[in-house]
């Protein structure tokens, strides 16, 4: 765990190392990155926004063999398998792993909170989750387990990996090369990592405070 918060407080300087030893093959190790991180509950931990971002501002420097368009392309791809993925692990074992215990992180009585979200949320839900770090890995697996419509859930998955992957990657790399932000690049980093967590507080906070009136 130590190794990955290294990684991503130092993901410019960590990605530009990969991308110096390996080339056009960084492509298949960042879409291994975010198919992991959007296609195991297990993996919620693994850079998403940041990781964007500095892909992005690594392919604004000259002499890179990466192009940002390809990025976009690969990675919501990525994106979009792992949701898939996901939601299959969910709609096919999620049930199970949480009456056997197997998953004490996803908490059982939830299950049909989940559910009654989707059905009001669903579309919704899907699309924003892609920016909630940790949330956005744990929303295609409940959407499983809630049996959203298939159909449906494939649209808003397809709509949620472009309009995270593309700004994300577009910000990194027309930003990332000016001086301002090459030199606060790591509180860059920590700041993308917070306002995207604010949201996930926020509703924690309203979900504890909701319990404490109702005792």
């Amino acid at each position: 765990m130590r190794q990955i918060i290294d990684f991503i407080l130092h993901i410019d300087v960590k990605l530009f190392e990969i991308v110096t030893q390996y080339g056009s093959f960084t492509y298949a190790i960042l879409f291994l990155i975010i198919f992991a991180e959007t296609g195991f509950v297990v993996t919620p931990f693994l850079p998403g926004d940041s990781l964007l971002f500095a892909a992005g501002a690594i392919a604004a420097k000259e002499g890179i063999p990466l192009d940002p368009w390809v990025i976009i392309i690969l990675l919501s791809i990525a994106a979009i398998i792992g949701n898939t993925v996901n939601y299959y692990i969910g709609y096919t074992f999620g049930s199970k792993l949480i009456e056997t215990g197997k998953l004490p992180f996803v908490k059982a009585e939830y299950l049909h909170r989940a559910e009654a979200f989707y059905a009001k949320y669903g579309a919704l839900a899907i699309v924003v989750g892609r920016f909630l770090p940790i949330i956005r890995t744990f929303v295609p697996f409940v959407a499983g387990i809630g049996k959203m419509d298939w159909k449906k859930y494939s649209i808003y998955n397809v709509i949620g990996a472009v309009v995270w992957i593309t700004p994300f990657t577009l910000a990194g790399y027309f930003f990332g090369g000016l001086p301002f932000v090459q030199k606060n690049f790591k509180i860059i980093v920590l700041a993308i990592i917070v306002v995207t967590l604010i949201p996930a507080a926020v509703g924690v906070l309203q979900q504890y405070l909701k319990s404490r009136k109702e005792k």
